[in-house]
């Protein structure tokens, strides 16, 4: 299993991965952080994205996901890591902590991590 980004979620319902993250995301289980939908959700209200939550390909795709709760552990995780961030990134990050679940990203910050197990 494997815990998607933002970004890279973005870039699988866009059609936009590179190959080596076609390559990962081809032989895994998707998952993502709870807040990464309301990150989806935040981009239309703010028309940073288009994505039309009602086509049945962006719903099956979304349906088909393991979503991580933000709860206490990932809450206290987030304050320890080895870098800092927006929030949601660091949501996410302390996601794949707690879970032990390899983070796909193409964050800097993210993957420069001591910490956070990544997908390579």
């Amino acid at each position: 299993m494997l815990n998607l980004d933002t970004q890279i979620l973005l870039c699988a319902l866009d059609g936009e991965l590179r190959a080596s993250e076609r390559s990962l995301l081809a032989g895994s289980r998707w998952s993502i952080s709870s807040i990464v939908l309301w990150e989806l959700a935040k981009l239309v209200q703010l028309d940073r994205i288009e994505l039309d939550f009602e086509d049945r390909r962006v719903a099956r795709l979304l349906n088909r996901l393991q979503v991580w709760p933000l709860d206490l552990d990932v809450a206290r995780a987030s304050t320890r890591l080895d870098f800092s961030s927006d929030p949601a990134d660091e949501i996410i990050a302390a996601t794949s902590v707690v879970h032990n679940i390899p983070l796909l990203t193409r964050d800097a910050k993210m993957r420069n991590s001591k910490i956070v197990p990544l997908a390579m």
